[in-house]
């Protein structure tokens, strides 16, 4: 169930293993499971006997979204670990794969198998004998796939939209653990099964929406927010319709007073949520204030006119 400003959720019951979406680095795994093994700075393991000579057991290692679910075919991560720390207190890393099916050959003994699908993930701590053998990783995970849409039907433009998910409980710091930064609009992220705070922000500045999402096992959950906000371009022109002014600086202030944005040029192109806000163009040593109201989906322009009716004292209330 969404709350806050999403309008619609979709649970597709079928989630493909081939699901599109490349593999997180190394690096990004282990940012997306603090909690896994970790694994910078190891060193490839050297058996102490010729290979000719050891003894090795095949062990394959496969993994599935669901217990009932079919093995994931493709964009998995494999890594196995010893399962004691080393002296730098770090797991030391035997071996790793990517791809589907894991296939190791390893010595006798214990470890502990890290698989990584996406975002998802899941350890298991197997012991290895003599004999070939199987081992399966139920990930209990589904995918999540974000967009956002204005008021009037009308989709947000793609490359001002940005997501950010979060876990769903805060920390001790009071602040909600970063899962995964800058997902893009229509991008299927591959996460464990839970509820979620997403974060979709239009723009740079105010137009932000919240939402708690859950993502079910084995499901790709859509998820589309409604965001209300509008493009503006701010312009300060000596008359209706003229020309835009250089060396202009700019300030925006909502209606609460406080500073959203300071940017400098002849033009200021900027997304804010629908309100009223109070702009104020600087140019050169002369200063106007217009106000301004935004409308949700509509885009427009802002003039703020170079008028001495509008020229405001710099040194006003300075005692």
């Amino acid at each position: 169930m969404l709350f806050g400003g999403f309008r619609r959720l979709a649970l597709i019951a079928c989630f493909a293993a081939a699901v599109s979406g490349g593999n997180a680095s190394a690096q990004e795994q282990q940012e997306a499971f603090p909690n896994a093994p970790t694994i910078t700075g190891f060193a490839p393991a050297a058996p102490t006997t010729p290979l000719a000579t050891s003894a090795i057991t095949p062990v394959r290692l496969a993994a599935k979204m669901t217990d009932e679910g079919a093995e994931i075919s493709r964009g998995m991560t494999w890594r196995v670990f010893a399962p004691d720390a080393g002296p730098d207190g770090k797991l030391p890393l035997i071996a790793s794969a990517q791809g589907g099916i894991g296939v190791f050959e390893l010595e006798p003994g214990n470890y502990l198998v890290h698989a990584a699908f996406g975002r998802a993930g899941a350890t298991k701590r197997i012991t290895v004998g003599k004999e070939p053998q199987r081992e399966e990783l139920v990930l209990d995970a589904g995918g999540l796939e974000l967009n956002a849409l204005l008021p009037n039907g009308k989709a947000v433009p793609a490359d001002k939209l940005r997501f950010a998910i979060y876990e769903d409980k805060a920390d001790a710091s009071g602040d909600r653990p970063l899962v995964v930064p800058d997902v893009k609009a229509n991008a299927v992220v591959r996460l464990n099964a839970g509820v979620y705070h997403v974060v979709s922000t239009y723009g740079s500045v105010n137009a932000t929406v919240r939402s708690d999402i859950r993502v079910e096992a084995g499901k790709l959950t859509q998820a589309t927010v409604e965001h209300k906000a509008a493009q503006v371009t701010l312009k300060l022109v000596r008359e209706k319709g003229g020309e835009a002014l250089a060396e202009t600086s700019w300030s925006i202030v909502t209606d609460s007073g406080d500073p959203i944005l300071e940017t400098v040029g002849p033009y200021a192109t900027v997304v804010l949520a629908e309100g009223q806000y109070t702009i104020v163009a600087k140019n050169r040593d002369r200063i106007f204030q217009s106000e301004a109201v935004v409308e949700s989906g509509r885009d427009a322009e802002v003039e703020v006119v170079a008028d001495p009716e509008m020229e405001i004292d710099p040194n006003e209330g300075a005692d």
